[in-house]
């Protein structure tokens, strides 16, 4: 049997999802966080609440005349501030383990250590600049606030899958503390990001579902390849992967 693999959803789980993905504040007894990776499946939703706080930023900069690229620096800092920069902080973990060892336990170290690399750096520029032109475009566009709530909710649903599908990679850290769900739980989470994303950009949620399957399978991989499972960073990083893959599919022409 897998850690906490009795799924029986809770309405608390949405709560206990936005208190562990942001810094929104939240007050909830100790044991509602008990429930581990029972809870995973609210990641999209935790990301719908910080996207819907983002477009109340991004209603009130476009209501001052601002323009797309200006309300696209806010929303980003926004949700940024809201997530206290924790799948920010994956990526650029990942990024210079992956890249700055050459064996399983150096990169496992190299991803621990809380300073961060060259690869790190570079990761968080490209990534930022990425998400930046890609809000930039959406917002320019009609109904881009609804986008951006569907996006935040898709780009969460990777969270719980990667934790189903592949092992933890080390003993400790905050992916191991949650357990691992269940495949059910996993498909669960799927199934209320996509209806999300149904909800704010219709039908073409299919396709954007595919993208971020396809974007988090190729995470996925390479964390099996390069650590031999997976780690809150590499959680993470597939959030951030996942919302900059989106970001672009929806400013495309």
């Amino acid at each position: 049997m897998r850690e906490n693999d009795t799924f029986g959803w809770q309405w608390r789980d949405v709560a206990v999802a936005v208190g562990l993905l942001t810094r929104l504040p939240l007050s909830l007894p100790d044991d509602a966080y008990a429930r581990g990776a029972r809870a995973s499946w609210a990641y999209p939703l935790a990301g719908a609440v910080v996207a819907v706080l983002a477009a109340w930023v991004a209603a009130l900069a476009q209501a001052v005349g601002l323009e797309p690229q200006a309300v696209a620096l806010l929303v980003l800092l926004a949700m940024v501030m809201m997530t206290g920069a924790m799948h920010e902080d994956g990526l650029a973990d990942m990024a210079d383990g992956f890249w700055g060892g050459w064996t399983r336990e150096r990169r496992l170290e190299i991803m621990k250590d809380s300073h961060i690399g060259s690869y790190g750096v570079i990761a968080l520029i490209l990534a930022l600049a990425a998400r930046w032109w890609g809000l930039s475009v959406l917002l320019g566009q009609q109904d881009g606030l609804w986008a951006l709530v569907g996006v935040a909710a898709l780009s969460r649903a990777g969270m719980p899958v990667l934790m189903a599908w592949l092992p933890n990679a080390r003993d400790g850290g905050l992916s191991k503390a949650q357990g691992r769900p269940s495949r059910r739980v996993a498909l669960i989470g799927c199934g209320v990001a996509w209806a999300v994303a149904v909800f704010c950009t219709g039908w073409a949620a299919i396709g954007l579902a595919l993208l971020a399957a396809l974007a988090v399978a190729g995470v996925g991989l390479l964390a099996k390849a390069k650590i031999g499972g997976q780690t809150g960073d590499v959680l993470g990083a597939s959030q951030q992967v996942c919302e900059i893959a989106l970001l672009l599919a929806l400013s495309l022409p």
